[in-house]
């Protein structure tokens, strides 16, 4: 028997395009899609799929109540999240609602069908990004941060916040690590945050302060 799959995505294009890259292994199926998360969760009750490949920004139920409400009705049903979005307000929210495993949209069609039976097979399936997140929260790493800082920066945190030195706009910093302006912006005013500035002329000079960002990172 191949794998029941719903596909739940606000984007018909994105259903379609995943649809058809699944469906080229012999050993899925998909049975239903979804556009919100209440369609999921009614679909859910009628079909009772074998895992549900799940988006996180959603009309009517957001990802994170779905997951909740599907995983706590439907234990043996298994859900992978498919986000653009890594951000900890996603992530570690979701896998406590019950999540199997969470994959960024940059994965590719294999990586994602090896998700797919990785958690129909009771495993958890996570992009590395995602893991690395998951491994600093658990050791309470956090490589930036100073004495006067109740909160360190995050790797990520980082990525922006260097290519901000090189006076890159959002949008560019966006495109460059392969995510929305939208995270772009929350990244940023989760940097002024910690370090307690209100700019990022502010933020990069008081990187270079700490010693996290070099004045040949901003030349080169």
């Amino acid at each position: 028997m191949p794998i029941s799959i719903l596909l739940v995505d606000d984007h018909k294009i994105v259903r379609e395009g995943t649809r058809q890259l699944l469906e080229q292994s012999p050993d899925m199926h998909v049975v239903g899609e979804a556009s919100d998360g209440v369609e999921a969760v009614n679909l859910v009750a009628e079909i009772q799929p074998d895992v549900i490949v799940m988006d996180v920004r959603l009309p009517r139920m957001n990802g994170i109540e779905a997951t909740h409400t599907i995983t706590t009705r439907f234990p043996m049903i298994k859900v992978l999240i498919l986000s653009a979005y890594d951000d900890d307000s996603y992530v570690f929210p979701l896998l406590e609602a019950g999540a199997s495993g969470y994959l960024l949209k940059t994965s590719s069609g294999s990586e994602l069908a090896e998700a797919i039976r990785l958690v129909f097979t009771g495993q958890t399936a996570l992009s590395p990004r995602i893991s690395a997140k998951i491994v600093n929260r658990l050791s309470g790493h956090q490589v930036y941060r100073k004495n006067n800082m109740p909160e360190g920066l995050t790797e990520r945190e980082m990525d922006v916040l260097r290519a901000a030195a090189h006076g890159h706009a959002n949008k560019v910093i966006a495109a460059e690590l392969e995510i929305s302006v939208q995270t772009v912006q929350v990244h940023l005013r989760n940097i002024f945050g910690k370090l307690g500035v209100s700019s990022r002329s502010e933020a990069v000079a008081r990187a270079i302060q700490y010693g996290w960002i070099t004045l040949e990172t901003r030349d080169e």
